[in-house]
């Protein structure tokens, strides 16, 4: 042989079945069924989108205004090849290396109380990771207010380099969940890190995932 042989993309009925032998085949129906929106594709967003990409949820809508910036290459899903480009776009290309048959909806935008609504209403799902407080607020007001049948699950606190112990899941309504510390501000202290972030991402994945296979455990 004069070199190595062609890799062959695994087939969609390929992929399905290695993960309904990860996940059982009913919770995985439900993942694939399902529909989760990310807002926000930083350090949280980024890092939720792959792992609901892993997991093979079927239908996810990519949602940030921003583009990749060098300094976001220290936590976020970016390479540097992609600085420069849309967060929204270099994230979809992205998930679709890694889950090639996943549906995937991207829009560069910025959401807002009038926007908010009309976006995000087929997306029973919602995960919330913004940076700006005042932003996380506008966004889970207007999410309780007008789409209360969506679940929403947000972030809050996962600065620094604390124990990852304190970073927690609280349901603090029917369909609201919020993770993190409650406390780390990335202001007022060492700042954002890798490890920890991504902890509190993974818990906002998790309670997706929950919800998906309707099995919440909080």
């Amino acid at each position: 042989m004069s070199g190595a042989a062609e890799l062959r993309l695994p087939t969609e009925a390929e992929m399905y079945q290695a993960l309904c032998e990860r996940h059982g085949a009913q919770m995985q129906r439900k993942f694939s069924e399902g529909a989760v929106a990310v807002c926000g594709l930083g350090g949280l967003g980024s890092n939720i989108a792959v792992s609901l990409a892993r997991a093979g949820v079927g239908r996810l809508l990519l949602l940030d205004f921003d583009r990749v910036d060098l300094s976001n290459l220290n936590r976020q899903q970016y390479f540097p090849d992609q600085l420069g480009m849309p967060k929204a776009e270099a994230l979809s290309d992205t998930l679709h290396r890694i889950a090639p048959y996943c549906r995937i909806e991207s829009q560069t935008v910025r959401l807002s109380e009038e926007n908010i609504p009309v976006l995000l209403r087929d997306y029973p799902v919602i995960c919330e990771a913004f940076d700006r407080a005042d932003q996380k607020a506008m966004l889970v007001n207007t999410v309780l207010t007008a789409l209360p049948e969506a679940v929403l699950i947000a972030g809050s606190g996962m600065a620094g380099l604390g124990s990852p112990n304190k970073i927690r899941t609280r349901k603090t309504s029917e369909h609201f969940y919020l993770c993190g510390d409650g406390e780390s501000d990335s202001a007022k202290g060492l700042g954002l890190i890798s490890a920890r972030v991504a902890v509190c991402a993974a818990h906002q994945a998790t309670v997706a995932l929950q919800v998906l296979a309707g099995r919440i455990d909080i």
